[in-house]
C-alpha cells in the first residue's frame, strides 16, 4: 500500500463494543500502564536519593550503578516477553495482565523497603537488583499486554484514538512519580528524602496494583482472541520459531521502529531529570519540575495525535516525528543547557515532536500481527528491542558524557536512533482503519 494512502479511505472491518465495555477495558489497560510507568518514574526520579541510599562509592559512581540497575530490568524484558506473550495467546490477555500488574506492584514496593547500604552493606543493591529483575520480567508480558488488549477492544476506525489513552496512562504514571517525589522532597527537605522520604513513593504502588487487579479481573477477554481461540480450539499454539520463520518481517519492522521510540523515550522522561541535575546544574527540585509540565503538555495532545492518525495513518505521524526530532534535537538540547526557563521548553518541544510516535503505539504495533501469535510477537520484538536500546540510554548517556565531555551526547545518540526508525518505517504497511483480524505483511507494504 502507498505511503501516502488515506486512513480515512480504507475499508474498516470494525468489531462492536458497548461503550461502557469500551471504557472499562481502556481504563483497566491504562491503570496497568501507568503503574508500570509510575516505577519507572520514581526510580528515575529519585535515582539520586537512591544511589546515594543504596550504592557505595561517590556520587558520580554511585548514581552510574543506579542507572546501570535501572537498565538490568530492561536486559531481563526479554525473557518476560517469551514467557509472558506465549501464554497470553494461549490462555488469554486478561489473565496474564492480572498477574503481571501484582507482580510490577510488588517488585515496586519492595524497592521503598530495602535496608540501605549503612545498614546491610552489598546485600541492598543486591536485593534491588533481584526486584528490578522481577519487575523486568513482569513488564515483558505486561506493555504488549496491555496494548494487545486496548487495540483488540477498540473499534478499527477509532483505534488510534483510544490507544492513545494506554499512553495517556504511561504519562500519568510519570507524572504522578515526579509529583510525589517533587511534593515530598518540598515538605522534607533534602536530608529526609536521603534519609527515609525517597522510600515513600514506592510504596504507593501497592494500592495502585490491586485497583488494577481488580479492574483486569473483572473484565472479559477480548472478542476477537475469544473468536480466534475458538477457530484454533484443538491446535497447538504457535511455538517461537514458527513466529520467527512466519512473521520475521513484523518483528524487525517492529524492533527497528521500538530503537527510535523508546531511545526518545528513556532519554527524555527517564534519564532526563539526572541530566538537568548532573549535567546542566539545576537543583533537584528544578531538574523534577520541568519533565512534570512537559508531560503534562505531551498528555494535551496525546489523543489528538492518536485521533489524527486514524484520519491520516501512522505512517505519516511516525515520519513527520522521526524526521521532527532528527533536526531539532540537537539545538533543543542546547536550549535546554541554557537554564530552567530553557529546559522546560526544550523538554516541551522535543516532547510535542515524540507525541505523534508516543500517541500511537498501541494502534501501531498490535496491528503488525494476527490475532494468534499477536500478544507474543508483540512482547518479544519491543521487549528485545528495549531491553538493548531503550532501558540502557540512560546509562548510555550518561557514560557517553562522561568519556567525550559534551553534554550534546544524548541527542546525537536520539538521532542515531531516528535513523534506525525511519529504516524500518520504509518497510512498515499502513494498518490505520483496517481489521486486527488482517495479517499486513500477508498483503505487502
Amino acid at each position: 500500500m502507498d505511503a501516502q494512502t488515506n486512513a480515512a479511505d480504507m475499508p474498516t472491518t470494525g468489531q462492536s463494543t458497548d461503550p461502557d465495555t469500551l471504557r472499562r477495558a481502556i481504563t483497566a489497560s491504562a491503570l496497568g500502564n501507568a503503574t508500570e510507568w509510575f516505577d519507572y518514574g520514581i526510580y528515575a526520579y529519585g535515582v539520586t536519593y537512591i544511589s546515594a541510599a543504596l550504592f557505595p562509592g561517590d556520587v558520580e559512581e554511585a548514581t552510574l550503578f543506579a542507572l546501570a540497575t535501572f537498565a538490568i530490568s530492561f536486559l531481563i524484558r526479554p525473557l518476560g516477553g517469551l514467557f509472558w506473550g506465549p501464554l497470553g495467546d494461549r490462555i488469554g490477555r486478561k489473565s496474564v495482565l492480572a498477574i503481571t500488574i501484582l507482580l510490577m506492584a510488588a517488585a515496586t514496593l519492595g524497592v521503598g523497603l530495602v535496608p540501605s547500604y549503612d545498614s546491610i552493606g552489598l546485600w541492598a543493591p543486591a536485593i534491588l537488583i533481584v526486584l528490578r529483575i522481577i519487575q523486568g520480567f513482569s513488564t515483558g508480558g505486561e506493555y504488549g499486554g496491555a496494548a494487545t488488549f486496548m487495540a483488540e477492544y477498540a473499534p478499527d476506525d477509532r483505534r488510534g484514538f483510544f490507544g492513545s489513552f494506554l499512553e495517556f496512562g504511561t504519562l500519568a504514571g510519570f507524572s504522578l512519580g515526579a509529583a510525589l517525589m517533587l511534593g515530598f522532597s518540598l515538605m522534607l527537605g533534602d536530608a529526609a528524602m536521603h534519609d527515609w522520604g525517597w522510600r515513600i513513593p514506592f510504596l504507593v504502588a501497592a494500592p495502585l496494583g490491586l485497583i488494577g487487579m481488580y479492574l483486569r479481573a473483572k473484565m472479559d477477554d477480548t472478542p476477537i482472541f475469544v473468536e480466534e481461540s475458538v477457530v484454533a480450539e484443538g491446535r497447538a499454539a504457535p511455538g517461537l520459531g514458527t513466529i520467527i520463520r512466519d512473521h520475521w518481517r513484523a518483528l524487525l519492522v517492529v524492533a527497528g521502529l521500538v530503537v527510535a521510540l523508546n531511545v526518545v523515550n528513556y532519554t527524555l522522561l527517564s534519564y532526563m531529570p539526572t541530566y538537568l541535575q548532573r549535567r546542566i546544574g539545576l537543583t533537584p527540585d528544578e531538574a523534577l519540575v520541568v519533565p512534570i509540565i512537559g508531560m503534562l503538555f505531551m498528555m494535551v495532545f496525546l489523543p489528538i495525535a492518536g485521533a489524527l492518525s486514524d484520519r491520516v495513518g501512522r505512517r505519516p505521524m511516525w515520519r513527520w516525528s522521526l524526521i521532527g526530532l532528527f533536526l531539532f534535537a540537537v539545538p533543543l538540547y542546547m536550549l535546554i543547557g541554557t537554564g530552567l526557563a530553557g529546559a522546560v521548553a526544550g523538554f516541551i518541544l522535543l516532547g510535542l515532536l515524540y507525541v505523534p510516535q508516543l500517541a500511537t503505539i498501541s494502534a501501531t504495533f498490535p496491528a503488525m500481527f494476527p490475532t494468534a501469535v499477536r500478544f507474543a510477537g508483540f512482547a518479544i520484538a519491543y521487549n528485545v528491542s528495549t531491553s538493548l536500546f531503550g532501558g540502557t540510554a540512560p546509562a548510555i548517556g550518561s557514560a557517553l558524557i562522561s568519556a567525550t565531555g559534551d553534554q550534546l551526547m544524548p541527542a546525537y545518540y536520539l538521532m542515531l536512533a531516528c535513523l534506525v526508525g525511519l529504516a524500518a518505517l520504509r518497510f512498515m504497511p499502513e494498518t490505520a482503519g483496517r481489521s486486527l483480524r488482517e495479517d499486513p505483511f500477508a498483503r505487502g507494504t
